[in-house]
């Protein structure tokens, strides 16, 4: 059984992350299980997703609860924080390194945590990597949550061939190339 946390704000693919993700589980006989949790995610807001992949035992439930995920994909470093009670003991937290402000920063009535990352480094092992920057030199900034599906390839048991066709059945085929770019840089970093 393997239990993944994906967070991040509206706008940075962590739904067609989890939607490859159990693509690419249900392409290999896995039994899965995806679940939403966002707000505003139009607006910027937090986006969570639960992803659950069993080839051992039948899943009742979508929820990853708290302690129990063996891998956090963190699109924000705010959020990634936010995930942190996620982890299990032993865990891995995957950071993509950006900020994004809230609109409380925004407005003035707060101020963005200068410590995200050093906080994560002290709760969990973690694989810090500029996603964006990444998927921006592979042809668009949009493809930084492929680049962090191809650090997370690592950790599950699939092939890199099997990822790829998940890719290949949930990515627009003009996007594809940049896709499979983007996932075989995080899957090399």
């Amino acid at each position: 059984m393997f239990n993944i946390v994906i967070v991040g704000v509206g706008g940075q693919g962590t739904l067609l992350a989890s939607k490859i993700l159990g693509q690419l589980a249900m392409n290999s006989g896995y039994d899965v299980r995806v679940s939403e949790v966002h707000g505003m995610s139009q607006r910027g807001g937090s986006v969570i997703t639960f992803v659950r992949i069993s080839n051992d035992q039948p899943l009742y439930s979508s929820i990853v609860e708290q302690k129990q995920a063996d891998v956090v994909l963190a699109f924000e470093n705010l959020e990634a924080l936010r995930a942190i009670p996620y982890v299990k003991d032993g865990g891995t937290m995957v950071i993509n390194t950006q900020e994004i402000l809230p609109m409380p920063v925004i407005n003035g009535l707060t101020e963005y945590p200068k410590d995200c990352l050093e906080r994560c480094r002290e709760a969990c092992k973690t694989v810090e990597i500029n996603a964006v920057e990444i998927a921006h030199e592979c042809g668009t900034y949009k493809a930084s949550n492929v680049v962090l599906l191809g650090v997370l390839a690592k950790s599950l048991p699939f092939s890199v061939d099997e990822w790829k066709k998940a890719i290949e059945q949930c990515v627009k085929p003009k996007f594809l190339n940049v896709n499979l770019d983007a996932f075989d840089r995080g899957y090399n970093y």
